[in-house]
């Protein structure tokens, strides 16, 4: 079949798809047999997904809607920019509504009967509220600032998912207006979740709660006829770079001064807020509502049952101190040859090691350029950062390299995402010690994972590698899943060296050897490696292809991928998030399997196996098969060639997810997803639990073959969009 007999409803949409994504995060939370802290976690994980598709996804769309901005990528389903903010409110609002009733109703109730309170103000004792009225009048009444919103003291910027409360106040003496409108900002300097008795840390009360109860103090005079809470979530999809400057930092510097400044694409407010006050807020911010002519029926306006921003449940988790409600610690492997007493380089000179995150511990990866910065016979060190931790060992080692003499050069990527300030402090610091600190490209960022350390051994120099698939962060490399290589193979330390110089010099024309780049030759190697396998297929052979990856948007990708199914070729794909391929369509992708595991840890490596036998391709990358990825990204993909660790990857760890029977489930060709469960007779299989090491669920921890892949599927039970998950959401037990 032509690519043109491929139509638009052989595909997913993109943002509904990444919202049936966070339902899967919401469904983890639903599930009680997680501990209940770990539930909460959840509604917060779900809560900040939900922030970040508004500030970034809802609000392109919104400006193609409203503002008549080209979209950067054209929906291959053929939807409207309208159509699908439509469509995105409706299903939004049939998320928080289960978001809040797993929370109201039993979340909080568990609670309750596991010693932790929430109370309102009408539950205090009288020693409560005496304890409360010193919490307010020492630590939050110097610090809150109440604004009154007049002719003379114009309505503030409220700030991006700050939260709020507004009021309506009636004079009662002294002067000023008869009656005003009035806000106070939740400050976060202080505590969301406020101890009731100093001594303990089993009963709270909201901020909201203690402030709003008091705001006579605040607005001495006046009578509070009435209050509620508000949030207010803004564009940040600005573009850091609009055009091109002398200094990139000192321009994105600007423009995220700039962001903070943009507009509202949504309201969220308690549903105690009157229509009076949700309305001035409506018109003073120019918020969309359904009524108005020019909204064109789209609403922007969340009025929510319970505390408004549900990410402050991550504030609570570092409060309480209750490990029986928490996941069990765990303690990642140190593979040989990799601990403290080992010399790292003389151990990746023997042979490649692979690790994979966080079953294996990250720790080598940091001694890696902890070990190179002290080394007297290193030279140089290059290093590409897209997002490290707040208190980053590797950017110290980097800094402390350059104080000992070597060469070291960083590519820091400014423009990653609500890192850039975190990122620009970074290569501040670097900078001002020594290193030689790059920016990338004005036009794309530099996504890939990429260390070299060039090291004087005798009269011969020898350059020793790291690649991954996740950021040079250890701290989200507990929390992640990935992919890491360490090699000192010739041809892919050529690579990188060539790597290094075009990010840094645009230096081109290199005949690459093994590596494959974006926006290079990623793309047309992908898909000539899934058309590879169609050819074999159609000359009778076994075809077959097995993906782990984030995210499946591209086109192209998506068509090279029914071509061969219709060839016959045999396809699993593990997609966490996004995807817009539709699976088992009859006579396109009937040969196409995807599921999508979320459970404890963040899947996040991006593993490629094409073919079967001798002939055989096994890759790890950077990169998700998107079309950002593709075309606006620096990615790296890179083979897989040390037997062992290829078949570390193809006998253990490739089937151990497809082998998933506990927290995995199906994607079908209505864009429901089942939930995989394990039938009488199979093997139980948590596949994050296994390669922990830990049994799934009872007995020990098995690993299948991945011969075994293509077996019939697990039985599956229908999760999603049924009317019965819609009438007992806070039932529901569904897994992300």
């Amino acid at each position: 079949m032509s690519d043109t007999k491929f139509l638009p409803e052989h595909v997913f949409n993109r943002e509904l798809s990444w919202l049936e994504f966070n339902a899967r995060v919401l469904e983890e939370a639903q599930d009680e047999s997680n501990p209940l802290l770990e539930r909460a976690k959840f509604l917060a994980i779900f809560a900040s997904n939900l922030d970040e598709f508004f500030m970034v996804r809802v609000a392109g769309l919104r400006e193609q809607s409203f503002g008549g901005i080209a979209p950067q990528d054209v929906a291959a389903d053929g939807l409207e920019p309208l159509t699908q903010l439509h469509r995105i409110a409706y299903r939004t609002r049939e998320l928080v509504a289960e978001q809040y009733a797993c929370w109201n109703q039993s979340i909080v109730p568990s609670l309750e009967r596991a010693g932790l309170k929430l109370l309102k103000t009408k539950q205090l004792s009288a020693a409560q509220q005496k304890s409360l009225d010193k919490f307010f009048t020492q630590r939050v009444f110097p610090v809150v600032t109440p604004m009154a919103i007049d002719p003379s003291h114009p309505t503030p910027r409220f700030h991006n998912r700050g939260l709020y409360l507004a009021a309506n106040l009636k004079r009662r003496a002294g002067i000023g207006p008869a009656s005003m409108f009035a806000v106070v900002q939740l400050p976060q300097v202080l505590p969301r979740f406020v101890p009731v008795d100093p001594e303990s840390n089993n009963e709270f009360i909201l901020l909201e709660d203690v402030i709003g109860t008091r705001l006579s103090q605040l607005f001495g005079g006046y009578e509070i006829e009435e209050y509620g809470t508000f949030r207010i979530t803004r564009d940040m999809d600005v573009d850091l770079l609009e055009q091109e400057g002398d200094d990139m930092l000192r321009a994105i510097e600007a423009r995220l001064r700039a962001r903070q400044r943009s507009e509202a694409v949504r309201l969220e407010v308690s549903d105690n807020l009157s229509r009076t006050l949700r309305n001035m807020i409506v018109e003073k911010e120019h918020i969309h509502s359904g009524s108005q002519i020019e909204s064109r029926g789209y609403d922007e306006v969340y009025p929510i049952d319970g505390m408004l921003d549900m990410t402050g449940l991550f504030e609570l988790l570092k409060q309480v101190s209750r490990d029986d409600l928490l996941d069990p610690p765990f303690t990642p492997r140190t593979p040989d040859g990799l601990g403290t007493g080992n010399d790292l380089f003389a151990t990746i000179a023997d042979r490649d090691i692979l690790l994979h995150h966080p079953f294996d511990s990250f720790n080598p990866v940091v001694r890696f350029v902890q070990q190179a910065a002290r080394d007297p016979d290193v030279l140089a060190i290059k290093q590409t950062l897209y997002r490290t931790s707040g208190d980053s060992p590797i950017i110290k080692a980097l800094i402390e390299a350059a104080e000992n003499g070597k060469q070291v050069t960083a590519l820091v990527e400014l423009q990653a995402r609500f890192d850039e300030a975190n990122n620009i402090s970074w290569a501040r610091q670097m900078e001002r010690a020594g290193v030689h600190v790059v920016y990338g490209f004005m036009a794309m960022k530099t996504h890939s994972k990429l260390a070299m350390v060039v090291r004087q051994e005798g009269k011969k120099v020898r350059r020793y590698i790291h690649l991954g698939t996740g950021n040079y962060n250890p701290t989200t490399a507990l929390l992640y899943t990935d992919i890491g290589l360490f090699t000192a193979d010739k041809d892919i330390a050529d690579d990188a060296t060539a790597l290094f110089n075009f990010l840094t010099g645009y230096s081109q024309n290199y005949d690459w050897k093994k590596l494959v780049i974006s926006p290079l030759d990623l793309h047309r190697h992908t898909i000539e490696l899934i058309d590879e396998q169609a050819e074999r297929a159609k000359a009778g052979k076994e075809g077959r292809i097995l993906a782990k990856i984030n995210s499946l948007v591209d086109p192209a990708t998506i068509r090279a991928l029914y071509r061969a199914s219709q060839a016959g070729v045999e396809i699993d794909l593990v997609i966490r998030g996004i995807c817009c391929l539709r699976p088992g369509l009859p006579g396109i992708s009937e040969n196409i399997r995807v599921r999508s595991i979320v459970d404890r840890f963040l899947e996040h490596s991006r593993i490629a196996i094409f073919g079967s036998g001798q002939s055989q391709k096994v890759f790890a990358s950077s990169a998700d098969w998107m079309p950002r990825n593709f075309e606006r990204r620096v990615e790296v993909m890179f083979p897989i060639e040390d037997p062992r660790s290829r078949e570390r990857i193809v006998e253990e760890i490739m089937p151990v997810y497809l082998a998933d029977n506990q927290r995995a489930r199906t994607l079908l060709a209505d864009g429901n997803y089942q939930r995989v469960v394990c039938s009488g007779g199979e093997t139980p299989c948590r596949s994050q639990l296994q390669l922990l090491g830990l049994p799934a669920v009872d007995g020990e921890p098995s690993v299948p073959k991945l011969a075994d892949s293509t077996a019939k599927p697990a039985k599956t039970r229908k999760s999603g969009k049924s009317k019965k998950d819609t009438k007992s959401k806070s039932r529901a037990r569904k897994r992300a």
